[in-house]
């Protein structure tokens, strides 16, 4: 199908943008609630006198429990379309969030419930690139996922340790336990607006009209199809989806400091609350405008190359590069917190200036099979995560020093030169990626730029 054999008797309805705002506003709340652990964890350290290799623990288990839901839940996404898959998961993470605090200190139980956080948020963003794959015509595409993965995603980061930490906290007095109780409700509204308003696909959709779905079906017919399930031994024979792999290992590895650390960074560096709540948030607004940046770079490389395959590899090696860069220069300046914040923002501008790319390079693979690629290249982020959070808890307590009054002075210099390690790493892997490799090339209508697996 091409443009010309588009519906030109109506107007193209614009139910596609109503779509994209429901899933940018799951992207937001997905980050929302869960950097709310940039102040859960120092409450629970101060409260309960936990080390940081035991908090690590408790990170960990949301990880654990997010990882081995991937895959499950994108292959259930797949199968049986995103709408009350999304409602069910969305209604779950926000009941579970605020059950942190009722645990009574134990760490098995503080483990269970950030478990059941991270299994009810797993299918998320392989819901939301089936979403991104199914509603949005292919041209404009990335710039799409960038809204919703980065500008809405890292936005709803950012904004997080601002509403939990300085309004909620700071300013009008909530405990943490409140704070997140009212964080949570939000969730549970948002949730009834996407079962109102959402369907699975413009076909089945009464409020689209054909002309709109011509559109968004032009040069990718195969975009609305569903069921079956992706056969994983096409996965470990593509080359290209096993650097992928390695890619998202390195890269989610590196992020995982924003979402576990940067709280107890700057309080342990003498900042108070409320300037903690703006500086924690300075890296994630970094994030949100490179990626919603990188997906105009990167939809605009590919018209002006003509080739999709190397303006994907250049979009996401030239982000990781001068992002590692940047972090190892946080570490040879020595500077102080409210510098480092300020220099964070621009290290998260360029790692996430690649994120559209991620996501574009899983629906350029996976095609039918979007939720399910997308969940295989989350599951591996999950494990560089689980990784190197791990890690750093043992790193910090190895380079903490005792004070003169018997408390540890956390060194985050050596885990910020292992940050920039992953992140040249991840660069250097978009080399030897291929974007056109698709996963489902035998058993779809390709675009042109598909048609063999290779470059165009």
């Amino acid at each position: 199908m091409t443009h010309d054999s588009l519906n030109v008797s109506e107007r193209p309805t614009h139910r596609r943008w109503t779509i994209l705002s429901l899933a940018c506003g799951a992207s937001g709340f997905l980050y929302l609630h869960r950097y709310t652990w940039n102040f859960i964890r120092p409450a629970l350290r101060d409260e309960y006198d936990l080390s940081n290799l035991e908090l690590s623990y408790i990170y960990n288990a949301f990880n654990f429990a997010y990882t081995a839901g991937q895959v499950p839940s994108g292959i259930l996404c797949d199968f049986f379309g995103p709408h009350m898959f999304m409602v069910a998961i969305i209604v779950a993470w926000s009941v579970s969030l605020p059950g942190i605090g009722v645990t009574g200190g134990s760490l098995p139980g503080l483990c269970a419930a950030r478990a059941l956080f991270g299994v009810s948020q797993a299918g998320c963003y392989p819901s939301l690139a089936k979403i991104s794959k199914t509603w949005l015509p292919i041209k404009t595409r990335t710039i799409g996922q960038a809204m919703i993965a980065t500008l809405f995603g890292r936005g709803g980061g950012a904004v997080s340790p601002l509403i939990m930490g300085t309004l909620l906290m700071a300013t009008m007095g909530l405990s943490w336990r409140w704070a997140l109780v009212a964080i949570g409700v939000t969730g549970l509204v948002f949730a009834m607006l996407f079962y109102f308003f959402f369907r699975n696909s413009p076909e089945v959709d009464p409020n689209t009209n054909q002309a709109e779905v011509d559109l968004i079906r032009a040069d990718d017919p195969g975009s609305t199809e569903t069921g079956g399930v992706l056969n994983f031994w096409h996965v470990i024979q593509n080359p290209s989806m096993c650097v992928f792999m390695l890619q998202q290992v390195a890269s989610a590895g590196a992020d995982f400091v924003y979402v576990a650390l940067m709280g107890s960074y700057f309080l342990d560096n003498d900042v108070d609350m409320s300037w903690a709540g703006l500086l924690v948030s300075l890296p994630l607004w970094g994030g949100a405008i490179g990626g919603f940046i990188g997906g105009f770079v990167n939809d605009g490389l590919i018209r002006i190359t003509g080739n999709r395959r190397w303006a994907r590899t250049t979009a996401g090696f030239s982000g990781k590069f001068i992002a590692a860069l940047l972090m190892a220069s946080i570490v040879v300046l020595h500077a102080n917190p409210y510098v480092v914040g300020g220099m964070l923002f621009f290290v998260k501008f360029f790692t996430d200036w690649s994120q559209p790319t991620v996501w574009g390079t899983c629906t350029d693979m996976g095609g039918r099979y979007s939720a399910t690629v997308f969940s295989i290249i989350n599951t591996c982020g999950g494990v560089g995560g689980i990784a190197l959070s791990l890690s750093a808890g043992g790193i910090l307590d190895y380079y903490a020093t005792e004070l003169p009054d018997g408390t540890l002075q956390n060194n985050y210099d050596p885990l910020f030169l292992a940050i920039a390690a992953l992140y040249l790493l991840s660069g250097i892997s978009w080399f030897f990626i291929n974007c056109t490799n698709r996963l489902d090339k035998d058993e779809v209508f390709l675009h042109p730029d598909f048609a063999d697996g290779t470059p165009s």
